[in-house]
């Protein structure tokens, strides 16, 4: 099973992914955690884009896709894996096929913007321990529950920042979901649902593409 999964910031992608991986028994593979594998074993592509993230400047398109390519030759990516988020572009989706088999399913949340901006929005972060709430489940939303500590909400849950992130990924994904809904490997997945629907919907579509 080789998987991508799509879908706006909010929408719960990275949650269902680990979810879905584990369940076929692949490996859950963010951008994040290949630049941090890549660089931890110091591979070539990994210093590549050290030397890149080092000095500030976003990594190209060509050192990530060299960096994909890598990790997918993994022992445990041999009975599948799970992209997440991973192409983003249809360039970077035309690159990857140039290294690699296309993926057998590419998986797309949706999620209206209303609603997404409603859950970032909301979102605090706890300055003591760490943890992140809603303030729709808060009795006080500038106390932690957990630790008494003081919540603030992050720069990037500000409303401004996530019209901005959103209109940035519609721009870029737009193209990317006809790319594979031409190919004949998108599933849409509404993710307004609760997150166990919403995982029984995705793997119900997987089942029956198998």
């Amino acid at each position: 099973m080789k998987l991508v999964f799509l879908g706006p910031p909010g929408a719960g992608k990275g949650t269902q992914a680990g979810k879905v991986a584990a369940h076929y028994g692949v490996p859950h593979i963010s951008t994040g955690d290949m630049f941090r594998d890549a660089i931890g074993k110091g591979t070539p592509t990994g210093l590549k884009a050290k030397a890149f993230l080092d000095a500030g400047a976003l990594v190209p398109d060509e050192v990530v896709i060299e960096m994909v390519a890598e990790r997918l030759k993994g022992a445990d990516c041999r009975k599948g894996y799970l992209l997440d988020g991973f192409p983003r572009t249809v360039e970077q989706a035309k690159a990857l096929e140039d290294i690699i088999k296309a993926p057998d399913a590419v998986v797309n949340i949706t999620v209206d913007d209303e609603r997404l901006i409603g859950r970032l929005t909301g979102r605090r972060m706890c300055t003591g321990c760490k943890g992140t709430y809603h303030i729709t489940r808060l009795k006080d939303p500038g106390v932690c529950p957990d630790c008494g500590a003081a919540l603030i909400q992050r720069e990037d849950d500000r409303e401004e920042t996530i019209k901005a992130r959103l209109a940035v990924y519609h721009q870029k994904t737009s193209p990317l979901t006809r790319y594979y809904a031409d190919k004949g490997t998108l599933c849409t997945v509404d993710g307004g649902q609760t997150p166990e629907a919403v995982r029984e919907q995705i793997i119900a579509v997987l089942e029956s593409r198998a």
